[in-house]
């Protein structure tokens, strides 16, 4: 029997997705480095391990091109009404799909450098990072480092202190919990090459986030993403890429504007035809006409690098 085709004791269930979505673009971000370690790509299916009611969940995400995500439970399910209803919105933030695109398309089809970028990636969305502490872990962790050291550090802290699961041969893991990073000494994350700087940053948002004084909802509830930002920067080594980084990956700000960001330098240059990679001031001006939609065009840039 084809599971796809039947919702066998109740371990399959669907999401709806909008028109013009396309899955394979956020599976091919997704499946961007061989070094990332919360999820794993199976063919055109991406399966991540997930923390539901103090149990682990595995489930694996793939559409066959119609309008719905499928996710199947491999093990930890039946899932509750609650829990389903907790990774449907999960799905929704990750692949941001409560976000009306077609003004940020019909933007692009007008301009010189967005059209074809856009048109050779259209259906692509922000691939986001809905827990608030494993998006501000890994923006620290890539903070002034090249991407393949960033995988690096982040795999050796998951592993140490994640939750992890073996099922079929292989071992999945969940990013490490407030409460479980901060059983991490400042000496231990130091010797997997956490610099001093980054491990005080960390275990400072881990402290805040399980003592619940800081949270994405209480974040979300300032209505303001300047104010979000502002928030954030009060956290020793969160500075304003940092804080446009997450305003973009976790709290669904589609005009965050990561200026400082090597990558968006590199990817203007490249597909502007510059000679030299572009400053903040050039970056501001060349980003001018795409006012509120600063994030997405990152991204889509972004996705030219590789």
């Amino acid at each position: 029997m084809n599971r796809k085709d039947t919702n066998v004791s109740g371990t399959d269930f669907y999401i709806p997705v909008p028109e013009g979505f396309q899955f394979a673009h956020c599976l091919d971000y997704l499946g961007r480095s061989e070094e990332e370690c919360l999820y794993e790509i199976h063919g055109q299916a991406v399966r991540k391990l997930f923390v539901l009611s103090d149990r682990l969940v595995l489930l694996e995400f793939s559409n066959d091109g119609s309008r719905r995500i499928q996710a199947a439970v491999l093990h930890g399910g039946p899932l509750q009404d609650s829990e389903q209803q907790m990774v449907e919105k999960y799905v929704r933030e990750w692949f941001d799909l409560e976000r009306n695109l077609e003004p940020f398309y019909s933007l692009a089809a007008e301009d010189v450098l967005l059209s074809k970028v856009v048109k050779s990636l259209y259906g692509l969305r922000i691939v986001g990072i809905p827990d608030l502490f494993e998006a501000l872990c890994w923006a620290v962790l890539g903070q002034q480092i090249h991407l393949s050291l960033a995988y690096a550090l982040k795999r050796r802290v998951t592993y140490a202190y994640g939750s992890a699961l073996d099922w079929n041969g292989t071992r999945y893991y969940s990013f490490p919990s407030p409460k479980q990073l901060l059983a991490a000494s400042p000496e231990e994350l130091g010797a997997m090459k956490v610099s001093r700087a980054k491990s005080a940053a960390l275990l400072e948002i881990a402290r805040s986030m399980e003592s619940g004084e800081l949270n994405r909802e209480m974040l979300l509830g300032l209505g303001d993403y300047e104010q979000m930002g502002e928030r954030l920067q009060r956290i020793k080594g969160v500075g304003p890429w940092t804080s446009h980084y997450v305003r973009m990956r976790c709290l669904g700000d589609s005009g965050a504007f990561p200026i400082g960001d090597a990558g968006l330098r590199n990817a203007v240059k490249s597909a502007a035809g510059l000679a030299v990679k572009p400053d903040e001031a050039c970056l501001r001006e060349l980003f001018l006409p795409w006012k509120g939609w600063e994030a997405y065009a990152t991204f889509y840039l972004w996705r030219t690098l590789y």
